[in-house]
């Protein structure tokens, strides 16, 4: 590829920073434009995720441009999900059976900041900020632009524009509305909203509650979560119904009802947020969907990146994982021998589509799996069981949610099919009886001999699933 073209980057958030730093180190010329303020100097989180759940893939892209070792300084580990009933008792469930498979909590602007840092001490790297994408002429590689502070508008040509403009990205819509092409486009909203709230460190700077844990207040039809922050707070989210239920979005009005839905259902969230009321009514309500869309790419002028090409719903922990592990698989095929754009686009989006659409899917599952299942006896049992594999039969045996975060040699769609057979393979054996209980998890031999027959049952679906597919084409 020619290093001497110059290569736009639309967004510089969390995958265009990355995707910025990863193509000026292999030495191209690349412009970023952020039609945001610098997040270095002005707070701009409102209504965002502050934090984020940073696991194996993500890992393996700092580990790719080098920088790892100044990421970890800004994690809190999180070893297990700490489940709250609705009496306030609350129950450790690990992640993984293995020591050294947890997922971290880290800042969004801190990590974002970062990687800018390290993108623009780049003498190749130049990165404007206050600058709003309108559209992108994408049949003569020009990108249209609105300055902010000048309220100047002005265009700017490049060789090669790559959007990682997230979930609202102008290139994708430009794709849309433009018409030169077939462009599949879907935009996928959960009946549910989330909002923002927070625990606040306690007077001497600690933490109100266990700091090593995501929590969850699961219940059914709704949960309330909370990640750890380095300063001692938490950053609480709620995600409820816009209409559905007694108590939802478009009914908690007043500070009365709003008090009554959290002493109801999170009486122990509740005792460590005196400051619930101000920030329930001062932060946004905002939507959950999932985009899906094809093809990502306009010959070898355009491409889309992160969640431009692929948004999806926070309940895997993987949005950010996801659209850093897509600058490590385009990375890749930058060291195959294309010998233009087009065919190392289209590569890229072979390759990759199944697996963000899987992860996609998986996000999805898991939502139901948080506010519900979790509190579900069988399931609980199934986790047990499952722990007791990986503990026992490290090298045998990983979970679905091992495979998909801690496993980042293993592709998102390899994951969801061994991991739904497995879990089918397990339910339905508990629920059978061919699994006997009460478990003997204590017992090496019965676990092993028990192990065996989830392998062959996984096996026996994984099969039936190959058959039915090969039925259907």
């Amino acid at each position: 590829m020619n290093k001497n073209q110059t290569i736009q980057i639309i967004g510089a958030g969390l995958c265009g920073s990355l995707l910025a730093l990863r193509l000026g180190q292999r030495g191209f010329k690349v412009e970023v434009f952020e039609k945001r303020p610098d997040l270095r100097k002005v707070d701009i989180s409102a209504g965002r995720s502050i934090n984020l759940a940073f696991s194996n893939r993500g890992i393996k892209a700092m580990n790719m441009v080098g920088i790892q070792h100044k990421v970890e300084p800004l994690c809190i580990p999180m070893h297990g999900r700490m489940l709250h009933d609705i009496e306030g008792n609350t129950l450790l469930s690990p992640y993984s059976g293995k020591e050294n498979e947890y997922i971290n909590s880290i800042s969004r602007t801190d990590l974002n900041a970062l990687l800018l840092n390290e993108a623009e001490a780049l003498n190749n790297v130049t990165i404007h900020f206050n600058h709003k994408c309108t559209s992108v002429d994408f049949e003569n590689n020009r990108s249209h632009f609105y300055k902010y502070e000048d309220k100047a508008e002005f265009s700017k040509p490049a060789e090669v524009i790559i959007g990682t403009d997230g979930a609202g990205s102008a290139l994708r819509k430009s794709y849309y509305l433009g018409k030169k092409f077939l462009f599949s486009f879907s935009q996928d909203y959960l009946t549910h909203g989330y909002k923002e709230l927070s625990i606040l460190p306690a007077e001497n700077g600690g933490f109100k509650t266990f700091k090593n844990a995501l929590h969850i207040w699961g219940r059914d039809s709704f949960m309330l979560i909370a990640l750890p922050n380095l300063d001692g707070s938490f950053t609480v989210t709620l995600f409820l119904s816009y209409e559905d239920g007694e108590y939802n979005f478009n009914n908690l009005t007043t500070p009365e009802r709003v008090t009554a839905f959290f002493s109801t259902y999170f009486k122990d969230a509740l005792e460590l947020m005196p400051n619930l009321l101000d920030d329930f009514f001062k932060n946004p309500t905002s939507p959950l969907g999932t985009v899906k869309c094809s093809p990502w790419h306009y010959k070898g002028n355009t491409l889309l990146l992160g969640d431009a090409a692929h948004a999806i719903v926070p309940f895997y922990g993987q949005g950010m994982n996801a659209s850093f592990e897509d600058v490590t698989e385009f990375d890749k095929l930058l060291d195959e021998n294309f010998t233009d754009w087009e065919s190392l686009f289209k590569a890229f989006e072979t390759g990759r589509k199944k697996d963000t659409d899987a992860i996609a899917d998986l996000a999805i599952d898991n939502f139901h799996e948080m506010k519900g299942h979790v509190n579900n006896a069988i399931f609980r049992e199934k986790r047990n069981l499952e722990m007791a594999f990986e503990k026992n039969f490290p090298k045998s045996y990983a979970s679905k949610y091992a495979l998909v975060t801690f496993n980042e040699n293993i592709g998102y769609r390899e994951a969801m099919l061994r991991g739904r057979a497995q879990d089918k393979a397990i339910l339905n054996m508990l629920a059978d009886g061919d699994i006997e209980t009460p478990l003997k998890l204590d017992n090496k031999t019965w676990l092993e001999h028990t192990l065996k027959q989830v392998q062959a049952e996984t096996e026996h679906i994984l099969e039936e699933d190959r058959i039915a597919k090969n039925m259907q084409h």
